[in-house]
């Protein structure tokens, strides 16, 4: 500053690394002249004159010098230097102090003010400028150059404050005046255009909230909502960044870009996403958004986008004149390339998406109210007080059905044959008349009686169906629910578009509702297909929840089950009880085309026992099962109910651990609740999940251990036909009857497994008719050997006798051990079985009884673990005993080369002495296929059964002895 020619001279400055590392290493040097110049002329006319308005811009820092850069060795030709900013910020901060209060922030201009020194002396504002003006080019400043001056100063001032917030985060979002005026814009070029349609994937959120839809729109999509941001945290998104929104032109729409990254996880990187939002539609109250997201970082991330649209629309009205909006969120994907993964992007897409919009809705629910209309307020004896029910009377009927054009026609012509016949008198018989036959005499009596016949067929159909109207009048309405436990109401309101394919006129309708195995009929609407019933009904209380109702519409006048007009399914476990309160169900079935029947109910469920249905359910099943069952926490249901998308009513029974066999095992967990079975897997962040009802279970079958199933049982679940289509992704096989087959494999304990999944089977029947029907057929599991046939038809298994004896007993009391009595019991313990537990005896074929048995052995006794048995008993033909044959299968053995011990006890009476009987134990082991028949394992196994059948019947044979004896 203080050198003649503002300069620094000539120099070499040496070059240094931005890091700061690396310093030792030479990078080189560059020769630079650096000198200070100003911008402007500056004027001596107006070096008196006070300064008083600078600038309409703000003015907090001043750059009033330029930093030029010559190179004389280089080809360097202007640099911005750190020296000459330093300068020019130093020069710019004494300005400022010196004008104090020159311009404020906003904008707005201020009078210069005289500002006192450290001594007290006054300083004129003019004063400074003229000696920074000597100071840079010894001449004074006048106020119009100064101002011209300060406002070029003060544009780049703006230049900076825009760089800095950039680089403190802020992403140049537009103020909320520019986004609406931007809306105002493609307002004004919409042409009346609809709301675009849901998307083709499925909608995600369906919901009314209380606040104006403007209201919500700035809240999902302004620039200064925090919305997205805590959407994003609770996602797990970091570095979620938003531009301003933009207007194309060429589209005539707004469109900004979202970026965010998906935190890594143990498996999975963290992956980069970019969301485009573009406004479709913005007009009054309704806006249209259209988000496309896509990330080049997943797998096939280039093949396809993920679409999802935001509509919102004005909402119901309410009375106090407030308004609502209706949000729709629906989603699609748009493969721009061919990729053979397309169907597992679809279902990876789909359960991403419902599980993140899940956490969308409650952080929208905490940031304004869902709407709940008024009726949903109302409790269920209001709603159904309100409704009323338009009964007919018997004259009101006969007019309906008798009062049109043709049967006063048919039935007066009827009249007048009837007064004719009465008033004449008996003609003579004339040509082929005998025997008291009366025939036509001319043509014209031959059409006559024609036209006689057929209003007589007339008159019979149209009484018919009076009469059948009459006697269906009446239906199950009003009739009142007995018990306690769950209670379902129906009212039944009308229906809509009820006609039926193929079938003339319009319909009589009427409606069967069947759930658990009860059934309520509505009574007849006559000739309508906008039939209203406003009829009530109610279900005798149920000890179960029910999970199925299903709905069927026919016509009294034709074929009542063959061919109904209409059916339908409401599923309690995929719809809440709030929806079922007032809804049109639609009918599925054949009818006309543009005709879509549906039916108007309101659908109560309620339980009338409260807490304690849980606890009484869970002892009802520990006594069928033969174990305690444990209620699980409020945490684990809850996190189970969300698993599955169930209501929160349902409740966990049990959960194992084990593997779905399909083309590759997966290992997952099966969940058992009082109406599903469900099975869910995540491996290698690939999820596996299903469920079906109990009710859609056809049989269950158990299939014996091989060695792809690494010596364990595994259970068959076959479902009925069209059932548990939902679930098809987890079956194995569809048989040819199109039944979906479910392997499940690999129990820790297959025993507790399968004894409670059989004890659910048949709680959760389909009707009470089919009940005993199961009962009597499917009771059990049935085994099923390596091929069809008979308990013990394996031809491979070689049976030896490990055992016989003559026992003072007889057959009949010798049987006392196989009935699971006290002495059976007593024997099998000391025998060394732990546990014990037998079923009862089912008839399953004729004179075949078979029951299920399940015991640990005692570990001081023996190294095995849990034992499964299934014995089957029948008279012998022609003689005085009986046969058991027994499949044992041991779980926790040291040798895993044979699959089950086959046993068979053949017993008869003795004509050696009487009360004595002679009992002969066969004994044989099935070998896995592939494995070695080792001979230290067969002397083992016959050697230790031996001893074993020895100990056992001796000590019944005690025990009868004794008895009768005492006896």
């Amino acid at each position: 500053m203080k050198a003649d020619d503002l300069s620094l001279g000539t120099a070499w400055y040496q070059l240094q690394p931005k890091s700061g590392k690396f310093r030792r290493k030479r990078r080189g040097e560059i020769c630079l002249r650096i000198y200070l110049s100003v911008r402007t002329t500056i004027c001596d006319e107006s070096r008196n004159v006070p300064m008083q308005v600078i600038s309409d811009t703000p003015c907090s820092s001043m750059r009033s010098v330029e930093t030029n850069a010559s190179s004389f060795s280089a080809s360097v030709s202007s640099l911005d230097l750190s020296s000459g900013a330093s300068m020019g910020r130093s020069s710019c901060s004494s300005m400022g102090k010196l004008n104090q209060g020159i311009m404020d922030q906003r904008g707005r201009s201020v009078l210069l003010e005289p500002e006192e020194d450290d001594n007290g002396a006054t300083t004129n504002a003019s004063s400074v400028v003229e000696v920074l003006s000597r100071y840079f080019c010894q001449r004074p400043v006048n106020a119009a150059t100064t101002t011209s001056y300060c406002e070029s100063i003060c544009q780049f001032q703006d230049t900076q404050l825009n760089s800095e917030n950039r680089e403190n985060g802020d992403n140049g979002t537009l103020p909320e005046a520019s986004l609406y005026e931007l809306m105002k814009l493609i307002e004004s070029t919409d042409k009346g255009s609809e709301m675009p349609e849901n998307l083709q994937g499925g909608v995600l959120v369906d919901q009314c909230y209380a606040i104006a839809p403007a209201e919500l729109n700035s809240l999902l999509f302004s620039a200064n909502s925090d919305f997205w941001p805590a959407v994003a945290e609770v996602q797990g998104l970091s570095g979620f960044k938003t531009e301003p929104w933009k207007h194309d032109s060429n589209e005539k729409c707004l469109k900004r870009i979202l970026n965010y990254t998906k935190s890594a996880t143990k498996l999975v990187k963290s992956v980069k996403f970019t969301e485009e939002q573009t406004y479709l539609k913005a007009v009054g109250d309704s806006f249209a958004v259209l988000s496309s997201v896509s990330s080049h970082e997943v797998p096939c991330g280039n093949c396809f986008k993920v679409e999802i649209l935001y509509c919102i629309i004005p909402g119901p009205q309410l009375s106090s004149k407030e308004q609502t909006a209706h949000l729709t969120i629906s989603w699609r994907l748009n493969f721009v390339q061919s990729t053979m993964l397309k169907g597992m992007i679809e279902n990876g897409t789909k359960q991403g998406l419902r599980e993140g919009y899940a956490k969308f809705t409650e952080i929208l629910s905490q940031k304004t109210k869902v709407f709940v209309p008024d009726d949903a307020n109302l409790s269920k004896d209001k709603i159904l007080c309100s409704l009323q029910t338009q009964e007919e009377s018997i004259w009101k009927l006969a007019t309906r059905f008798l009062g049109n054009y043709a049967f006063i026609l048919s039935f007066s012509i009827a009249l007048y044959a009837i007064a004719h016949v009465h008033l004449i008198k008996p003609n003579m018989v004339h040509g082929l008349e005998y025997f008291g036959i009366d025939l036509p005499d001319s043509v014209w009596e031959v059409v006559f009686c024609a036209i006689l016949i057929i209003q007589g067929q007339n008159i019979f159909k149209a009484g018919r169906r009076f009469l059948y109207a009459w006697t269906q009048s009446g239906s199950d309405h009003g009739v009142k629910a007995h018990g306690d436990g769950w209670l379902l109401t129906i009212a039944l309101i009308e229906g809509s578009g009820v006609v039926g394919a193929g079938i003339p006129g319009l319909p009589d309708p009427y409606v069967v509702f069947t759930c658990n195995g009860k059934r309520k009929t509505s009574s007849a609407k006559f000739q309508t297909s906008e039939p209203r019933w406003n009829e009530i009904f109610e279900f005798d209380a149920m000890d179960d929840p029910p999970s199925r109702l299903d709905v069927v519409v026919h016509d009294s006048d034709g074929p009542l089950k063959e061919n109904p007009i209409g059916q339908a399914e409401v599923n309690f476990l995929k719809n809440n009880l709030s929806d079922l309160g007032d809804m049109w169900l639609p009918l599925d079935g054949r009818f006309p085309r543009g005709c879509e029947p549906k039916l108007h109910l309101r659908i109560f469920l309620n339980n009338s026992r409260g807490t304690e249905v849980v606890m009484n359910y869970l002892a009802k099943m520990g006594k069928e099962v033969g174990k305690k069952m444990h209620l699980r926490s409020a945490q684990t249901n809850s996190a189970f109910c969300k698993l599955f998308n169930l209501p929160p009513e349902e409740f966990l029974i049990d959960d194992f651990t084990c593997y779905l066999k399909r083309k590759m095992p997966l290992q997952g967990r099966l969940f058992l609740s009082p109406r599903i079975l469900g099975f869910y897997s995540n491996m290698l962040v690939r999820k596996t999940k299903f469920c079906f009802l109990w009710e859609d279970i056809d049989d269950i079958q158990v299939a014996p251990p091989t060695l792809a199933k690494v010596g364990s049982s595994s259970l068959i679940i076959i479902l009925r036909k069209d059932r548990g289509l939902e679930a098809r992704h987890g079956a194995k096989t569809l048989d040819p009857q199109g039944r979906l087959k479910y392997h499940f494999q690999t129990f820790v304990s297959f025993n507790d497994a399968h004894r409670i999944i059989m004890t659910l089977w048949k709680m959760r029947s389909v009707d009470l008719e089919e009940k005993s029907e199961m009962i009597d057929k499917n009771s059990q599991l049935k085994q099923l050997p390596c091929e069809e046939g008979s308990l013990l038809a394996n031809e491979d298994v070689k049976m030896s006798e490990v055992y016989s004896a003559i026992l003072s007993v007889n057959v009949n009391a010798l049987m006392e051990m196989f009935s699971g009595g006290p002495l059976e019991h007593k024997v099998m313990q000391e025998a060394g079985c732990v546990d014990y537990s037998p079923t009862e005896w089912e008839l399953v074929n004729q004179n075949i009884y078979q029951r299920h048995i399940s015991f640990k052995f005692d570990k001081s006794l023996s190294h095995h673990g849990e034992a499964s048995t299934i014995q089957q008993k029948y008279n012998l033909v022609n003689r005085d005993g009986w046969v058991i044959e027994e499949v044992m299968t041991l779980q926790g053995i040291l040798h895993d080369d044979y699959s089950s011990i086959q046993l068979k006890y053949h017993m008869t009476s003795t004509s050696l002495k009487p009360s004595t009987c002679s009992i002969q134990v066969l004994l044989g082991i099935g070998w896995l296929k592939g494995a070695k028949q080792h001979k230290k394992v067969v002397k083992n196994i016959m050697s230790n059964s031996a001893n074993r059948l020895r100990d056992i019947f001796s000590e019944v044979e005690k025990e009868l002895t004794s008895r009768n004896g005492v006896s």
